[in-house]
């Protein structure tokens, strides 16, 4: 991550949530999927399960998994992703929805011509911490930072949420059914507590169905901290 926006200032007191959106995490029983799965996955759920096209604050995270660690494998050279027994897919849902998601459980998806089953899901509570990042996050002028992290911070306002701290990461295209969908990576450090949960339960910007604009905890940002003073 490179482009930076710092304001330091003391931390905010915690605030509880009320648990009224949440992540339902599956196991899954598939062996590959394209890289670039977004579309496949966000057609598929939706012929899965309707309802999630009227669902304002569903989210579907795309299928995540590490470089290279433990058999747990990302080949670049022919395009998919090689998943393991530990690989899991999440669903962000809002808690009235919480049976109907569950209701996928023992579903075959089709992700562009890889069968995908949908294991036992569990759900998880959405994390109460101040510093969190999206993966993929969709805002005007990805290719010029400077600019981008200018319309972030003016999406983050017509929130009511003004960030301290924030850095953009590197550019991922995403290929819709409606053309690229260009995105950055983005972190939030030092967010008051209900701006987090906030921007967790509702997301920012555009494509929240495609993976985009969905907020995760991050483990902290002191390494980063370190790096940008040894410059």
């Amino acid at each position: 991550m490179t482009n930076l926006y710092w304001q330091d200032d003391e931390e905010n007191e915690p605030v509880e949530s009320d648990d009224d959106v949440v992540d339902v995490v599956y196991r899954l029983d598939c062996k590959t999927i394209p890289i670039d799965h977004a579309q496949a996955l966000c057609d598929a759920l939706h012929e899965a399960l309707p309802w999630i096209a009227d669902e304002e604050r569903v989210a579907i995270h795309t299928i995540h998994i590490a470089e290279a660690a433990n058999g747990w494998v990302r080949s670049e050279e022919d395009g998919l992703l090689q998943l393991s027994r530990r690989t899991r897919f999440q669903l962000r849902v809002p808690a009235h929805r919480i049976a109907d998601a569950l209701a996928l459980e023992g579903t075959t998806l089709d992700i562009a011509g890889h069968p995908m089953t949908i294991g036992a899901g569990n759900v998880r509570k959405l994390a109460k911490l101040t510093t969190i990042f999206s993966r993929y996050m969709a805002a005007d002028e990805v290719d010029d930072e400077g600019r981008y992290m200018e319309n972030v911070y003016e999406l983050l306002l017509e929130k009511g949420i003004k960030p301290k701290k924030m850095m953009a990461g590197r550019k991922h295209v995403i290929q819709t059914t409606d053309g690229p969908l260009p995105s950055r990576m983005l972190m939030l450090a030092e967010l008051e507590l209900d701006a987090s949960l906030r921007l967790q339960k509702e997301g920012l910007g555009p494509g929240r169905k495609l993976g985009c604009g969905i907020f995760i905890p991050h483990k902290g940002i002191e390494a980063v901290n370190k790096a940008q003073k040894n410059r």
